[in-house]
């Protein structure tokens, strides 16, 4: 499940299976892919105890504890953590970079690698139960920061999580239906007709200001010229190698100014009314209906440095052979080229 790290905590998680298509997956990936609620009754009231491997400790020195969660609460999970040795660290004592790597996470799955590696377990915070980690069940504290060669590797094509695993993830036809309704709105296309191809854009600021440093707001992020320059990059490319002139383009952003919306208008850049979604349907789905938007048009425009661009640029190249663009920031001129 996912849980409102980025969205409020006062929000209820939301399944796996509720965003992505699972059958599809276990498909696509030939794995017999379970869900917690197939695994543990929704229902159950039973707190159970687990040992789990705490990799936060071995990869940074600021936190002395494995990396928190609410999932454990949702889950009704009680954790006894054993730090995982240092060696799993990429960089060894570079104190700027946190990620491990998959092959030496996986020797901690293999009985020969669990014993050499266990140590004293951690209490768990509810049962004070000291629990080496479970034999039959092999889990982590965190594994955002993961890969296979280099740190941020999804940012590249050769990244063996996007390509083992995550362009298989589709969205659920649920989602991407109700996505289509929204373009449909926003472009105003009558029930009969079909929706025409588009490209999206996504443009983070909110919390990336608080990377500007010393560099003024208005300084550091990308004009709306550049982002347009970068569109029509995309244009160009779509029109030549697809022979398709795509007329329409969606803007999807956390910006809440309203004279930069008017910026934005005055392209002829659509945008996506969610003023009623978070009251229809849930608070994940102005994000969610978004996330797909930005991943069926046939080109795509993003924010460097972003995930949610990163992913969204992964899905279009996989799934619509599209073309994409970052946008640099940061200072004046960052995207010049």
């Amino acid at each position: 499940m996912f849980i409102p790290s980025h969205i409020g905590g006062s929000v209820p998680p939301i399944d796996f299976g509720d965003v992505f298509d699972v059958p599809r997956l276990r498909k696509a990936m030939k794995k017999p892919l379970l869900e917690w609620h197939e695994v543990k009754n929704r229902s159950s009231e039973v707190v159970d105890e687990l040992g789990c491997w705490n990799t936060w400790e071995a990869v940074q020195q600021r936190e002395p504890f494995p990396r928190g969660s609410a999932i454990t609460s949702w889950l009704k999970l009680d954790i006894s953590y054993t730090k995982a040795p240092s060696w799993i660290k990429l960089i060894p004592r570079y104190e700027h970079d946190m990620h491990s790597d998959f092959s030496s996470l996986a020797v901690l799955g293999f009985p020969e690698g669990r014993a050499e590696n266990a140590v004293e377990p951690r209490e768990s915070p509810q049962g004070h139960v000291k629990l080496s980690p479970d034999e039959h069940m092999l889990c982590y504290d965190y594994l955002y920061y993961v890969c296979a060669h280099q740190p941020y590797e999804f940012d590249f094509d050769h990244s063996p999580a996007w390509l083992f695993v995550g362009q298989f993830m589709h969205w659920t036809t649920e989602l991407e239906s109700l996505a289509n309704q929204y373009v449909r709105k926003a472009f105003g296309i009558e029930q009969n007709m079909d929706t025409p191809p588009w490209i999206a854009i996504h443009v983070r600021h909110g919390d990336f200001a608080n990377w500007c440093g010393t560099v003024a707001v208005d300084d550091c992020f990308a004009p709306i010229s550049v982002i347009a320059r970068r569109v029509e990059e995309v244009r160009d490319e779509i029109l030549q190698l697809k022979g398709v002139a795509v007329n329409h383009v969606i803007m999807t952003s956390d910006e809440r100014n309203a004279t930069w919306w008017e910026a934005v208008a005055a392209q002829g850049w659509y945008r996506i009314d969610s003023s009623d979604t978070a009251e229809l349907y849930s608070a994940w789905h102005p994000l969610l209906i978004d996330a797909v938007i930005q991943s069926e048009g046939m080109g795509f425009v993003g924010t460097d440095r972003s995930t949610m661009t990163v992913l969204a640029r992964r899905r279009v190249q996989s799934w619509r052979d599209g073309a994409v663009r970052t946008v640099k920031w940061g200072s004046p001129g960052a995207d010049d080229h």
